[in-house]
């Protein structure tokens, strides 16, 4: 399967921003579960884009379930970036809103499930 068909579903499964702004960097199938592991890709957030900003390594590694798929619980591994902006001496992030508020779960899912339960 080519590289061009492996995006398009991505697309449709996985959330949008992650597929944009990540890299996907491992796979797994454990028993019932599917495992996504995601990295950031180093590119500077646009609210920086004048800024002198140089990536300083990685936050540690955030798990949130996402809709289920074809019976099997989701997990999705997320590796988010930090970078050191020189003019400032501050690390700055891009401000994610991927997981719902008082859950591990992502936004869009906890509104799937709102709908559901009404």
């Amino acid at each position: 399967m080519s590289s061009d068909s492996l995006l398009a579903i991505a697309n449709l499964l996985l959330p949008e921003v992650l597929v944009t702004y990540f890299d996907l960097t491992k796979h797994e199938i454990k028993g019932e579960e599917l495992h996504f592991y995601f990295t950031e890709l180093n590119t500077v957030p646009d609210e920086y884009s004048g800024a002198k900003l140089h990536s300083k390594g990685f936050f540690a590694q955030a798990t949130v379930q996402d809709f289920p798929i074809r019976g099997k619980s989701v997990f999705l591994h997320i590796t988010r970036r930090r970078w050191f902006n020189e003019a400032t001496g501050k690390v700055v992030t891009r401000d994610w809103d991927l997981v719902a508020k008082g859950t591990r779960i992502t936004s869009e899912f906890a509104t799937f499930l709102k709908e559901v339960c009404r």
